[in-house]
């Protein structure tokens, strides 16, 4: 069986092709039977954010293949459509990309903590959906003690700047004092909670939350004191936002090219800032093409964070440390997986010896033989056979000198190897 860890991420494929192969959370439970009921595969996690779409599988012999193909055809892409773009770790190259994710060292934002809670959904899906045996959830056990222990033993968290922090700072950029604006945030998840507290922090002029689920946006709203509207009532008041920052789980734009051209026209020309950190995207791309609007995307965030990226480097190299120490405890784990047990072996051998010496005991005892009798004769019997293989090894490892065998059987055995005693 092979670990293979499949995918593409920010720095391999383009957000165009990213948002093709992209997973919800409604599309992922029935992706994940899909992927698990193929040939060959035994275990199956799918892990989708913003940045990534991968595969984490375990194949027989034979079906190495199999995960890419099916990523392709499920995303009814052309064969050969993603080759240029994938990447595939296998074994213990495939742990290691899983430990590296889950800490932020393979994020666009070094070191950032909201991958580790994506990961953790990933997860629960692939255990909701029984796509998981033992050997990936002790992978997954294992990742998150990882994760825990860089954060705590490494300052790779240390002054983490979000995608939400540098949507805002950009923001900061284009209105020189953001207590004149007014914001317009799309979703309700943690990207966007975390906008909302750094919007706050600058004290914007006015906050509105717009989601699917007017709850939802209502209870964020509530929180920053701002107000909500239902998507359904975005065209009403798009125009009333200089700052737009989206981040929905919609498969289909949110915001149209119509849209925001009849926002614009309302405002009679004056500027409208977007950033969109959604995969798939919420706003067409063509809106970028409009006069008056500044258009980000999530790939045009990179430089902004790799300006803030080297103060973390060194925290990153102790990271790497931790990662590669534990790739290979995780590893001696999983070979260990593919021996045979000598200790169940002896166990079964013992248990047989057991039933056949007990079996003629009860013979003796319904021949008429006493049970103290019968009792003698199991327990001499039974030592006998136990130890004779054993006694005649050891006797032909002390003629002919073998010290380590002699050792290793009072280690196993726990007998304790009495001093010499010397005469004088």
């Amino acid at each position: 069986m092979t670990l293979i860890a499949l995918g593409l991420n920010h720095l391999t494929a383009p957000v165009s092709l990213r948002e093709q192969v992209a997973f919800d959370t409604e599309s992922s439970s029935a992706a994940l039977l899909s992927l698990r009921g193929e040939p060959g595969v035994e275990e199956a996690m799918i892990l989708s954010t913003c940045n990534r779409t991968e595969l984490y599988v375990s194949v027989a012999t034979g079906a190495e293949g199999v995960p890419q193909a099916w990523l392709s055809r499920h995303h009814h892409l052309t064969p050969g459509r993603l080759e240029e773009f994938l990447y595939r770790h296998d074994e213990d190259a495939a742990v290691r990309h899983m430990f590296r994710v889950a800490t932020g060292l393979d994020s666009m934002v070094l070191g950032e903590p909201q991958i580790l809670g994506q990961v953790k959904d990933a997860y629960q899906l692939a255990r909701d959906a029984q796509a998981l045996r033992a050997p990936m959830e002790r992978l997954m056990q294992h990742t998150f003690a990882v994760a825990k222990r860089v954060r705590t033993d490494t300052r790779i968290g240390a002054h983490t700047v979000s995608v939400a922090f540098t949507a805002v700072r950009l923001a900061e950029q284009v209105f020189a004092d953001l207590r004149d604006a007014s914001v317009l945030l799309i979703g309700a998840g943690d990207t966007i909670e975390l906008a909302a507290r750094h919007l706050v922090d600058k004290q914007v002029r006015r906050l509105i939350v717009a989601n699917r689920t007017l709850e939802n946006a209502q209870e964020l709203a509530s929180r920053h004191g701002g107000y909500a509207i239902s998507l359904n009532d975005l065209p009403q008041h798009l125009a009333d936002a200089d700052v737009v920052i989206s981040s929905t789980a919609s498969r289909l734009p949110v915001v149209t090219h119509d849209m925001v051209e009849k926002a614009i026209a309302a405002r009679r020309r004056k500027p409208m800032f977007m950033v969109d950190i959604a995969v798939p995207r919420d706003i067409e791309s063509s809106v970028g093409e409009l006069d008056d609007v500044f258009l980000y995307g999530i790939d045009d965030l990179r430089q902004v964070i790799d300006d803030n990226r080297r103060s973390r480097e060194a925290a990153a190299s102790e990271a790497t440390a931790i990662i590669d120490l534990q790739v290979e405890r995780y590893m001696a784990w999983r070979r260990a997986l593919t021996l045979r047990n000598p200790a169940v072996d002896l166990r079964l051998h013992a248990e047989a010896y057991r039933n056949e010496v007990l079996e003629k005991a009860r013979a003796m005892i319904a021949r008429g033989k006493s049970p103290d009798e019968a009792l003698a004769f199991l327990a001499n019997t039974l030592t006998n056979k136990l130890l004779h293989h054993p006694s005649a090894r050891l006797r032909e490892a002390a003629l002919s000198g073998d010290m380590d065998l002699l050792h290793a059987a009072g280690r196993l055995y726990g007998i304790a190897e009495k001093p010499e005693v010397s005469e004088e």
